[in-house]
């Protein structure tokens, strides 16, 4: 714990949670004085609260004091060396502001922000990330650089949240501040790339939210944006997904067309990528918006891809997937034959899966493609003349087993 408190002020200021999803919150000051009193507050030591808040005044810091004394009223500080280092922080954050210093306040802002790491110091990060975003505000000695940072770190706490409007403004002023900026991160990442992909993840569930409640022209909007975001970023990659997606959100809305160009960016991205997974759902959703149109050649073809490149890269889910889309396919065709053989192997596959659901609809399918040929056969058998149909077709109604195309076969070969 000494080591963090000791470490540099500047060298963890990129340390980014992953995110979630966001309605407006208060300020970190409302939030503080309005909240409950934490129940675990109630364990902290009285003497050691007093003496934390007085020792602060006794110094010379009356915003400290005012900070701590509103803390202390929900935060669990029963660790002196966690309450002694947010007492320094806080002290030298007032003594850096009252001599103009906001760089310096923001370095102990944001030290606090990464310091409180349990789950349960979530209200003090993101407290801490809004007060280093003021500091920064008023810092103009590095153009901006502190001040985009923070709005990097606070749009990630209200992502957290779920708040996807306010993280959506803090992310597009880390955009608008970062452009045409070379400023990176300890990794080497550029500050502008990351604020796409940031703008693209907010864009896409925005969207998402937005196709749930069946806004689609909005929704189209939102995908859009995503994928410009995912094309200015330079990440081949995001930009086969967001393309994918978009292409989702108009296949939703019947456009089917527009649908296959996205499909078809996508397909070309992930085949430079070589990234299988993509690929395969390229061709299934090329195959679907085909289907809709009723181009079943077309969209047998692109399922024979899908279910090609699932074999060759051993993904097994998606080859069951395959052939149950080939043999729903097939039968829609009335070439009941192969969809049988279809919905058979994707019997077997769901079997080794393991899988009770879908081996049961496979199982069905194959049951019923198997009807339905057998159903074909008997119908061209009676209606095909010939002694010898007749024979076989009372033959196989007293057995009810064997295969009725055999002798059909022969006769249409005669």
């Amino acid at each position: 714990m000494s080591s963090a408190v000791s470490g540099s002020r500047t060298s963890d200021i990129y340390s980014p949670h992953k995110h979630r999803l966001t309605p407006m919150s208060k300020s970190s000051a409302e939030r503080v004085k309005e909240d409950p009193v934490h129940p675990a507050a109630e364990r902290v030591p009285e003497a050691l609260r007093q003496k934390v808040c007085v020792d602060l005044l006794r110094e010379g810091f009356p915003r400290a004091f005012a900070q701590m004394f509103a803390l202390l009223r929900r935060w669990d500080a029963a660790d002196p060396l966690r309450l002694h280092t947010l007492q320094q922080r806080l002290a030298s954050a007032e003594t850096a502001e009252t001599h103009g210093q906001y760089g310096e306040a923001y370095d102990n802002h944001m030290f606090l922000a990464r310091f409180f790491t349990e789950p349960e110091d979530k209200w003090l990060k993101h407290h801490f990330i809004e007060l280093a975003l003021h500091s920064a505000r008023k810092f103009k000695m590095d153009s901006g650089k502190r001040e985009a940072e923070a709005n990097l770190h606070i749009g990630q706490v209200y992502l957290e949240k779920g708040q996807l409007e306010r993280a959506l403004e803090h992310y597009e002023v880390f955009y608008q501040l970062t452009m045409g900026r070379t400023w990176q991160d300890p990794s080497g990442r550029m500050h502008h790339s990351r604020s796409c992909e940031e703008l693209q993840k907010v864009f896409t569930l925005l969207g998402q939210r937005l196709l749930q409640e069946q806004d689609y022209t909005h929704a189209i909007k939102m995908f859009n944006k995503a994928y410009q975001m995912a094309k200015e970023s330079g990440d081949r990659g995001s930009e086969g997904e967001a393309a994918y997606r978009l292409g989702l959100a108009y296949q939703s809305t019947g456009d089917q067309k527009t649908a296959k160009q996205f499909f078809s960016v996508c397909m070309e991205i992930a085949t430079i990528l070589e990234n299988a997974d993509s690929l395969g759902r390229a061709y299934e959703a090329i195959a679907k918006s085909l289907e809709s149109e009723g181009k079943l050649t077309e969209a047998t073809e692109y399922l024979e891809k899908f279910a090609e490149i699932s074999l060759s890269s051993k993904q097994d889910r998606n080859l069951e997937k395959a052939c149950m889309c080939l043999g729903n396919i097939l039968s829609l065709r009335k070439q009941y034959d192969g969809a049988h053989e279809h919905f058979g192997r994707a019997y077997e596959i769901a079997c080794n899966l393991e899988s009770v659901v879908r081996l049961q609809k496979a199982r069905v399918c194959a049951g019923s493609a198997r009807a339905l040929s057998m159903m074909q056969t008997y119908h061209k058998l009676i209606e095909t003349p010939g002694r010898q149909n007749i024979k076989t077709i009372i033959s196989w109604k007293k057995m009810r087993h064997g295969s009725l195309s055999a002798p059909l076969e022969e006769e249409m070969k005669r």
